[in-house]
């Protein structure tokens, strides 16, 4: 659902990246500099006030379906629990030129990176496509490590995307309700590259998280960035489940298909997993 008039204030969105990086970090999913958070806006932003540095940039992926909006991204290194303490310091914001292939890039002059996060090109990528797909005005996107779900990863039946859904999605009620059409999975492919890019993007287009092998986590919502944290949240206490079950000999009985069939025709969830 788009957003609609009076549009939020940019600092409101500042400081809600700022809370998303900090609940990133209370779940041990942003080690160091680790992470990196988005979001589009599809209306005309001045941010001047706050970022008065401005300089034309050449996108890394031409986003035409972006033009006339902005977007805001973490910069390369910095910390997202740092963000809420000062958003200029850590963010920077990119107007999208007309047809998609520049921008001008706005920061302050305190800021503490020299350019945007190393997977600027797939946040670009995966708001241009589901603008494209949905016609949304708002788009937020959240890359985390979350140690859990990174750690299954790198275990071969995990990647499997079919045993992934089956064995996470069965720990707690919650998760079939907020993930019906589940967690999509992405094979490893060397990160800022093409190739995870693309893959990301097709994934996202049938999922509202996904699962980079062997590297963390990406989720979106066209409601707020903390929603799409709160899709990583979910999924990782369902790792950590899945983690504990494995070290305790897979003792528990979990939520069974029938049981999670019962919850899903009751809340009117529709999915195709059990």
């Amino acid at each position: 659902m788009p957003l609609v008039k009076p549009f939020p204030e940019l600092s409101e969105f500042l400081h809600l990246m700022g809370e998303a990086g900090v609940r990133l970090s209370e779940i041990n999913a942003s080690e160091g500099a680790a992470g990196n958070l988005s979001v589009f806006l599809g209306w005309h932003v001045d941010p001047q006030r706050k970022f008065p540095i401005v300089q034309e940039i050449q996108l890394p992926v031409a986003v035409p379906e972006l033009a006339g909006g902005v977007v805001l991204m973490s910069g390369s290194g910095r910390r997202l629990r740092e963000i809420i303490d000062d958003p200029t310091r850590n963010l920077g914001v990119v107007a999208i030129d007309p047809g998609g292939e520049t921008g001008k890039l706005y920061t302050s002059p305190v800021k503490l990176f020299e350019k945007l996060s190393s997977e600027f090109n797939s946040h670009l990528a995966i708001h241009n496509d589901q603008v494209a797909q949905t016609g949304t005005n708002f788009h937020a996107v959240a890359h985390a490590q979350p140690r859990y779900l990174t750690y299954l990863s790198h275990i071969p039946q995990y990647r499997d995307e079919a045993y992934f859904n089956r064995h996470l999605l069965r720990w707690e009620p919650e998760l079939i309700v907020n993930l019906p059409e589940g967690i999509g999975i992405v094979p490893f492919q060397v990160p800022g590259s093409p190739a995870l890019q693309r893959g990301t993007v097709e994934s996202l287009r049938h999922h509202r998280i996904i699962v980079w092998c062997k590297h963390g986590v990406v989720a979106r919502s066209d409601v707020s960035i903390k929603r799409a944290v709160d899709r990583i949240d979910y999924l990782e206490a369902a790792a950590h489940f899945e983690y504990l079950d494995l070290a305790n000999h897979q003792m528990a009985d979990r939520l069974s298909d029938e049981e999670i069939r019962a919850i899903c025709e009751f809340w009117n969830v529709h999915q195709t997993i059990f």
